[in-house]
C-alpha cells in the first residue's frame, strides 16, 4: 500500500480489509482483535497513527514509532497468539507525523486467537466480531479443507449399500462406456475411487455409497433438506412447504431424487435429438445439475447446519454449509477448483456429473444467464454460502405482454377448476400448454387474492372458486 492508496482509503468510511487505530503512545488492546479477525478471514491492513471521529479521519501520528513497531511485532511473534503471525510493516512520514501500516495476512492455520479460544474474532463489514462457538468449530473444519472426506472410518465394504454400488456401475457403463474403470471388479473400482483404503471406508466413500443407518453413526442427522414452497417467501405461502423430500440412503440416491424434482421446476422446452430422445443440451438444465452437484461436493457434512435446497415460486436457493475456499470473483476469474470433498467429487466426475476441470461455477452462471437473463447471486458468511437462481425469465417481449397473458391464464385456470374441482396443477399446465412453474405461480396469486382456495390435502383435495 503506497501513500496515495493510504489517503484514498482514508477517504472511505468502511473497508473490510482496512482498520485504523490512534495508537498515539501505546498499542490499543483492540488491535489484537483486528489481528485475529484479519488472520481468520482474508487478511488486511492495520494502521497506527490515524484517528476517526464520526466520518472524519485525522492523521495524528504515533510517538516513539520504533518502540511501538517493535512491541507490536514481538507480541505477534511471541506467546500471546496461538499462531506465529508474521506481518509486513510500512512507515509513512506525513507532514512530520509518523504513521505505521501493518499488513496482516490470512493465516493458513486457523482459527487464530490471543490468550484463549474465546478471543477468536472474524471480520464482518468493517468491524471485528467475536466468533461464536459454532463459527470457531467451522473455522477448525475449514482448516482441514479438502482432507476431511479422505479420513478413514471404522466401516468396511460390508457397511456399504450394494444396490447403490450396482446402480452406480450401471450408470457409469451407460454415460461413460469407454472409461477404463468399467473393466474393474467391484473391489478394484472402490479402491480406485478411494472409497476403500486399506480395507477401511473413507468418509467420502461412506457418504456416497453407505447405508443410511451407518452414515448416521458417522454423522449427526444426515440429510439433504429439499423443500418446495408455494410462494416467494414462507410468509406468503399457504403452508410452510408443499413438498419435502423424504430421507434417502446416501448422496448418490439424494442426487437423483432431487434432480428429478428440480427439472420440473425450471423452464425446459422439450426438444428431440436425431435418435428421438430428449436432449439435455440446454444451458439452464446444465446449470441446475452443476448447482446440485456443487452442493453435494462442497458441503460441510459435519456442520450442524444441513445442506438445503429451497424452491420458491420465483427462485431456487442452494445453501452449502461451509465457506467457499476463495471469494467468488477469484473462483470465476481463475477457474479455481478446490473441492471440500475431493473423494465425493471424483466419484461424481467419473460418471460425468461434475466438471473434470474448473469449478463448474462458469457453467452455473453462464448457463443460467443464457436462458433466464439474470445471473445467480452468491452470498454467505464464515460458515456457509448460498447461491440463488432467479426463476423468472425476462425478455423484452414478455415484459410487454406478461400482464395480459397472466390475466388470460388466470381465466383459463378458473374455468378448468369450475369444470373439474379435483384437477391438479400438472393437468392444468398440460391443458393450457404452459409450464407447471407458471401455473403454480398463477395459482398462488389466485389463492393470495382469495379467488380460489384449496379444500383438503394436496392429494385427494379439491379446489373451490370464491369469485362468482
Amino acid at each position: 500500500m503506497d501513500r496515495k492508496e493510504l489517503f484514498d482509503r482514508l477517504e472511505e468510511l468502511e473497508w473490510e480489509d482496512f482498520e485504523v487505530k490512534e495508537a498515539k503512545t501505546s498499542i490499543p488492546k483492540s488491535s489484537f482483535e483486528t489481528v485475529s479477525a484479519f488472520s481468520n478471514t482474508n487478511g488486511g491492513w492495520l494502521v497506527f497513527g490515524v484517528s476517526q471521529v464520526d466520518k472524519t479521519f485525522k492523521i495524528s501520528g504515533v510517538d516513539n514509532a520504533e518502540k511501538i513497531e517493535q512491541d507490536f511485532t514481538t507480541a505477534l511473534r511471541g506467546d500471546k497468539f496461538n499462531q506465529t503471525i508474521r506481518v509486513r510493516c510500512v512507515k509513512y512520514n506525513l507532514d512530520g507525523k509518523i504513521v505505521l501500516a501493518f499488513y496482516i495476512p490470512a493465516s493458513e492455520q486457523k482459527p487464530v486467537y490471543f490468550n484463549s479460544r474465546k478471543n477468536t474474532f472474524i471480520r464482518t463489514g468493517s468491524g471485528d466480531q467475536r466468533a461464536t462457538d459454532a463459527e470457531i468449530d467451522a473455522i477448525y473444519r475449514d482448516s482441514a479443507f479438502g482432507l476431511k472426506d479422505k479420513e478413514l472410518t471404522d466401516f468396511t465394504i460390508d457397511d456399504l449399500d450394494g444396490k447403490t454400488i450396482s446402480d452406480y456401475r450401471t450408470y457409469m457403463e451407460n454415460v461413460n462406456p469407454e472409461h477404463r474403470y468399467n473393466n474393474l471388479s467391484t473391489d478394484q473400482l472402490l479402491e480406485k475411487l478411494q472409497v476403500v483404503v486399506n480395507g477401511r471406508i473413507t468418509v467420502g466413500g461412506m457418504l456416497v455409497f453407505g447405508k443410511e443407518d451407518n452414515i448416521n453413526r458417522m454423522l449427526t442427522d444426515f440429510r439433504i433438506d429439499y423443500l418446495e414452497i408455494m410462494g416467494t417467501s414462507y410468509s406468503d405461502a399457504p403452508t410452510r412447504y408443499s413438498y419435502r423430500l423424504s430421507e434417502e440412503e446416501n448422496l448418490f440416491r439424494f442426487y437423483f431424487s432431487i434432480f428429478e424434482r428440480l427439472i420440473k421446476k425450471i423452464d425446459l422446452p422439450f426438444t428431440l435429438r436425431a435418435d428421438g430422445l430428449a436432449t439435455d443440451r440446454q444451458p439452464q438444465l446444465i446449470a441446475t445439475r452443476e448447482a446440485l452437484v456443487n452442493l453435494l461436493m462442497h458441503s460441510d457434512y459435519f456442520s450442524p447446519m444441513k445442506p438445503r435446497i429451497r424452491v420458491f415460486l420465483d427462485r431456487i436457493e442452494f445453501l452449502n454449509p461451509g465457506s467457499l475456499p476463495k471469494d467468488i470473483e477469484s473462483i470465476m476469474k481463475e477457474d479455481f477448483t478446490m473441492p471440500r470433498n475431493p473423494i465425493v467429487t471424483k466419484i461424481f466426475r467419473v460418471i460425468k456429473l461434475a466438471e473434470n476441470a474448473g469449478s463448474g461455477f462458469d457453467k452455473m452462471f453462464n448457463g443460467w444467464k443464457a436462458y433466464y437473463k439474470d445471473e445467480p447471486v452468491v452470498s454467505g458468511g464464515i460458515d456457509f454460502y448460498k447461491i440463488t437462481f432467479p426463476l423468472v425469465k425476462i425478455t423484452e417481449a414478455s415484459e410487454k405482454t406478461s400482464e395480459k397473458t397472466s390475466e388470460k391464464t388466470s381465466e383459463k385456470i378458473i374455468l378448468l377448476i369450475r369444470e373439474n374441482p379435483a384437477i391438479s396443477a400438472k393437468e392444468i399446465a398440460e391443458k393450457i400448454g404452459v409450464s407447471s412453474r407458471a401455473i403454480e405461480m398463477q395459482i398462488a396469486n389466485l389463492k393470495q387474492n382469495k379467488i380460489i382456495k384449496r379444500i383438503g390435502p394436496d392429494k385427494g383435495g379439491m379446489w373451490e372458486v370464491m369469485e362468482k
